[in-house]
């Protein structure tokens, strides 16, 4: 379960970095 988890966060963190360099 931690493991879903912190995948959804790096995902979400990665996702939302993509958007702020845009």
């Amino acid at each position: 379960m931690n493991i879903t988890v912190i995948g959804t966060g790096y995902v979400g963190l990665v996702t939302g970095t993509c958007f702020a360099e845009t």
